[in-house]
């Protein structure tokens, strides 16, 4: 059976945003809303049978906030999971995946998106393990005051002693490093410090688009010997070049204006009154040379999908919403993909990461 883990989706914050905080307004995903990436129906025409739903939150919240804003996170995926219950349902295990899985739902695991907002407590690491949190992605866009990002500029030299023993503990807890948004130092350090294999939740391969988020050729050729997986993100200006070209001139022109690029909501908001050129269009032709990168350099036991669904305003063409993920299956099958290839990208590798981690 072919069905697709994927490792990223924002979903949980889109709800937040649209709905202002107050959820009485949040869109219903039973029914479906244009505003969004995801709803039920569209998770079952995409063949979607597991999800890690991102908990996350802004790199710019300070440390207080930024815990309220992770257990809000947390508490909105456990009331998306009660309010409809014959569509998903909590996953903490590779074995609860399988469960969930086999009855027909949606088994929905939670990670956390941005060191920051443990606010240099392990106690804090330990919570929202218990919490079941599965993966913490190390930083996001910023550094924190242990980890430096891949689009900040490096104060750590990659981890610093604080940072290689959040890896440790994370390792001894069962909470899988997630080493996207970070930089290629964290990744070289981090790798040596774990026991356990890694996940890239939502990156691409730097070889064929050369953005800081995504993962450099030395990395992947080092992913195989840490049982590591890198999951392909569709996000545009990550896998397509005149897409990235396009993006640094938004940056030069927000730094013109004296505003910060790597604030996602400036960002978007830039962009939407902005008299330069329009963005080019990815494709799906261009998350498939990702993938058969990805493939190539670190084997196909090392590579999944992590859309990015509601984490990004703009899709590559013909992967408008999770409905689509059979799109990039069947590209893949005509490439020469076999049944059981498809199964190792879509959910396999990923869930094995999983099961280390749970042992």
């Amino acid at each position: 059976m072919v069905y697709v883990l994927d490792g990223h989706n924002d979903l949980p914050w889109a709800l937040r945003e649209l709905s202002g905080g107050d959820p009485a307004r949040e869109p219903d995903v039973a029914a479906g809303d244009p505003r969004l990436h995801t709803d039920l129906p569209r998770l079952r025409a995409g063949g979607v049978g597991a999800q890690f739903w991102s908990v996350y939150v802004p790199g710019e919240l300070g440390h207080d906030e930024a815990v309220t804003a992770v257990l809000d996170q947390v508490d909105r995926v456990r009331r998306l999971l009660v309010a409809h219950p014959d569509a998903l349902a909590f996953a903490d295990t590779a074995d609860d995946v399988d469960a969930v899985v086999g009855s027909g739902r949606v088994a929905s695991l939670m990670g956390a998106e941005g060191g920051h907002c443990i606010a240099d407590s392990l106690a804090v690491l330990r919570v929202l393990r218990g919490l079941g949190v599965r993966y913490l992605t190390l930083t996001h866009n910023l550094n924190n005051n242990w980890a430096d990002s891949a689009t900040d500029t490096p104060r750590h030299d990659g981890l610093s002693e604080f940072g290689r023993g959040v890896v440790a503990e994370m390792n001894r807890i069962g909470m899988i490093v997630d080493l996207s948004h970070v930089a290629p130092a964290t990744m070289h350090q981090a790798l040596a410090v774990t026991t356990r294999p890694v996940l890239f939740t939502h990156s691409g391969a730097r070889a064929v688009t050369d953005h800081p988020r995504n993962v450099p050729a030395d990395v992947l050729e080092a992913l195989p010997g840490n049982g590591g997986v890198v999951m392909a993100t569709f996000v545009p200006r990550f896998v397509s070049a005149a897409v990235t070209e396009w993006d640094q001139r938004v940056r030069e022109a927000m730094a013109d204006a004296g505003a910060d690029h790597r604030d996602l909501a400036a960002r978007n908001r830039f962009v939407e009154a902005w008299d330069g050129p329009v963005q080019p269009r990815a494709t799906l032709a261009d998350v498939v040379a990702h993938v058969e990168h990805l493939r190539e350099a670190a084997g196909i036991d090392h590579v999944g999908i992590g859309g990015d669904y509601d984490g990004t305003t703009d899709l590559p063409d013909e992967l408008s919403d999770v409905s689509t993920y059979p799109r990039l299956l069947d590209a893949l099958a005509d490439r020469g993909w076999s049944a059981e290839d498809l199964a190792k990208l879509a959910h396999r590798n990923a869930l094995r990461v999983l099961r280390d981690a749970d042992a």
